[in-house]
């Protein structure tokens, strides 16, 4: 193959190879970077995942030993697992629903809307430490604004992040709070749907329902996918809210599968078992997003495949 690249790259006319070594050198930052940043860390943790390795010493090879602990006596392995998928169960199907109804709240021709956008977008951009510390106090089980709230209309609030039966719903709701960023993104996409579409479905006598399921859904589906994929890459990775509001507490009820990992490198100094707790998340991930891709053909409809 470097043969055949090589041979190509000789039969280049003079003026081709000058723009594309042009090409190479205004890329070779990022390729530098991508390769000293992104790939050379991957490469040296999938070696250091077959290894003990306590970051003081040398790195000792113990081949699968790692991993054939991960799958037969860590507990703690399944515990984070169990509720990393409770978390996606939950957060996905829900940021998706409450992103397209703000989306398509903003969507509504009033007066005044773009203040509204503005005002829902920047929990988004909000530092995620700080938004986390904010709903600590927001949920607190004693002098919190939610159970305050629930306590003039009679109902007694529950210890949020104390209860291990509702520590994992306050970490919905942190995740729910930033779900302005994916709304901003659905926005685009019904902005994006032909008028035309409604106005034809509306001469058929079509209802608000019919309109909704059988032109938004369809038309914003490129966009949903597009979402869901980033949604799902994105809660197996939560880290943040857990760390600094629980703690992966009470009774682990909390205990994300990155701040297992976390724990294992830089609490117990186990460089090797948690990059193969990281591998395997890879995989897991992976696994999840070939299958989301699959299923895409049955529920994705792009407007290409109408021509």
């Amino acid at each position: 193959m470097s043969a055949n690249i090589i041979k190509t790259w000789r039969q280049m006319p003079t003026s081709e190879r000058r723009e594309a070594i042009a090409g190479y050198l205004f890329i070779s930052p990022w390729l530098i970077g991508f390769l000293l940043f992104t790939v050379g860390p991957m490469l040296f943790s999938l070696y250091i995942s077959f290894t003990r390795w306590n970051i003081v010493g040398d790195p000792k090879w113990v081949g699968l030993a790692n991993y054939e602990r991960i799958f037969t006596a860590d507990k703690d392995f399944r515990q984070a697992l169990l509720v990393t998928f409770s978390y996606a169960a939950i957060y996905l199907p829900l940021s998706t629903i409450v992103g397209l109804a703000m989306a398509m709240a903003l969507h509504l021709k009033l007066k005044g809307v773009g203040v509204f956008r503005t005002m829902l977008y920047l929990p988004y951009v909000v530092p995620s430490i700080a938004a986390t510390l904010v709903w600590v106090w927001v949920l607190n089980g004693r002098f919190g604004l939610v159970n305050t709230v629930l306590a003039w209309v009679g109902i007694e609030g529950p210890n949020w992040f104390g209860n291990p039966r509702t520590a994992l719903y306050g970490i919905v709701m942190i995740g729910l709070w930033g779900v302005g960023g994916s709304a901003v993104i659905y926005l685009a996409g019904l902005q994006n749907i032909p008028e035309h579409l409604y106005e034809a479905a509306l001469v058929d006598g079509a209802t608000e329902w019919q309109k909704f399921r059988f032109i938004t859904i369809p038309m914003l589906s490129p966009t949903i996918f597009y979402l869901l994929i980033m949604g799902l890459i994105g809660v197996f990775q939560t880290f943040t809210s857990s760390f600094v509001a629980t703690g992966g507490g009470p009774l682990k009820a909390t205990f994300f599968y990155m701040l297992y990992i976390y724990n294992k490198a830089w609490e117990s100094l186990r460089m090797g078992y948690a990059s193969a707790l990281a591998w395997v998340l890879f995989a897991i991930i992976l696994a999840f997003t070939v299958v989301v891709f699959r299923s895409s053909a049955l529920w994705v409809h792009y407007e290409a495949e109408r021509d």
